[in-house]
């Protein structure tokens, strides 16, 4: 039996352990389960993982997750725990589907880098090779001297941005800075725009520095760019895209920009947010109609276990290749020296960043538990993934909404400390 036909056999709080009960299956696109200690992880260490995380949904810090431990190759540990919706009292499952977030740019990122490799993208284009509308040179924002406060003076762009910019977050298009400020109202995104017609109103709003100067973080419109970038090139939808290149042969069936089936759309994890010091559910819209690769994405734990562990396993899985494997070295490399340190709430020491993902450069300097040369991504749903080449290992820590960040400190050290071989 699968792991998907189990889940909803996952009780309140109930750790599912997976072992020698479950057989691996040859369903394509499904890792396969092991013993914790056939993968070099102890069993009883592991489950240091269900009491950390309890304590946090008892304290009020997160409703309900579902965490999940691969090493070589193996499923180790699925576990649901908590709430998918504290108003409604609703048992979190394995197969809840969560709001992606900006988890949602790695697979941007290896949606580019697919085109990268077939010859039809560069990351030294120039975004104007795809979308005409950013020809024109672009504009930085400067501080107006003695002007009042978000008073800004235009300068000339020193050159384009370009698809490598948009990818390390280099581009400084929609950045945080006082460009980022006029660009609801230079380039309004209605609800029906879809990324053809949204994504040429991006070009008029002035960047927040030169490009390729800082890392600062561009939260939609750097990677919602890329996502139109691919549609170009393809001359598909983004979504039918990656539905045809990556979600379907690599086995995720629940992956996806909206859910139009009520099945799947039952299993959608309510968001929460805190109130008055207590969580409530939180209303979250999917759109059929703008697919962003920046953080428009749903996926299940198990999904997305499928993507990290092609990446890991150097864009292989199952037999069937998506990405060369110095591909996926360079993604994981790091790109921009130490800009990465103290941004956006990263470490101020250790970090570095490649494409579309954070790396460790050295993880006792960034105190993490995580391996020198781990890389991975978060969102802000409160989801992150972490990829270990080191440990052969992927760790996968999904909420939707509350103390991400003290809970997923507290998932990577009893993983880590669960490592026995």
């Amino acid at each position: 039996m699968t792991i998907r036909a189990k889940a909803s056999a996952v009780l309140l709080g109930t750790a599912l352990i997976l072992g020698n009960a479950w057989p691996p299956t040859a369903r394509a696109g499904l890792v396969p389960t092991a013993a914790p200690e056939e993968v070099g992880l102890s069993t009883e260490r592991l489950e240091r993982v269900s009491a950390a995380m309890q304590r946090h949904i008892a304290a009020g810090d997160i409703a309900g997750v579902v965490t999940l431990v691969a090493r070589h190759g193996r499923i180790a540990r699925l576990q649901a725990q908590g709430f998918a919706d504290v108003a409604k009292r609703t048992p979190m499952r394995t197969d809840h589907i969560f709001g992606l977030a900006s988890m949602s740019k790695p697979i941007t990122t290896v949606a580019i880098m697919m085109l990268v490799e077939s010859g039809d993208i560069r990351l030294s284009d120039p975004v104007s090779r795809f979308i005409p509308e950013f020809t024109e040179a672009a504009q930085v924002a400067v501080p107006r001297p003695s002007g009042a406060e978000g008073a800004y003076d235009l300068v000339a762009a020193t050159r384009p941005i370009t698809v490598g910019d948009l990818l390390k977050h280099g581009s400084g298009l929609v950045s945080g800075g006082l460009g980022a400020r006029a660009a609801n109202e230079i380039a309004p995104r209605t609800p029906s725009d879809s990324l053809a017609v949204y994504i040429p109103k991006l070009a008029k709003v002035p960047l927040d520095f030169q490009p390729g100067t800082l890392w600062r973080y561009s939260g939609l419109a750097g990677f919602d760019v890329l996502s139109r970038i691919v549609e170009v090139v393809s001359k598909q939808t983004f979504d039918e895209f990656l539905r045809e290149r990556l979600f379907d042969p690599l086995g995720m069936p629940d992956t996806a920009f909206h859910f139009p089936d009520a099945a799947r759309a039952a299993r959608l994890a309510s968001m929460h947010a805190r109130r008055d010091g207590k969580l409530e559910v939180t209303p979250r819209e999917l759109s059929s109609v703008y697919f962003s690769g920046a953080g428009g994405l749903s996926s299940t734990a198990e999904d997305y276990l499928q993507f990290a562990q092609m990446l890991l396993n150097g864009g292989e899985l199952n037999g069937r290749r998506y990405l060369g494997p110095r591909t996926v070295e360079l993604m994981r490399s790091n790109h921009t020296g130490d800009m990465v340190n103290g941004q956006f709430g990263r470490p101020a020491r250790g970090m570095g960043f490649g494409l579309g993902m954070q790396v460790i450069e050295n993880p006792v300097a960034a105190e993490l538990a995580v391996s020198k040369g781990g890389y991975g991504w978060a969102g802000g749903t409160g989801v992150s993934f972490w990829i270990e080449p080191e440990e052969d290992m992927v760790a996968i820590f999904f909420i939707q909404g509350g103390a991400a960040g003290v809970a997923r400190p507290a998932f990577e050290a009893a993983v880590r400390q669960a490592i026995i071989d």
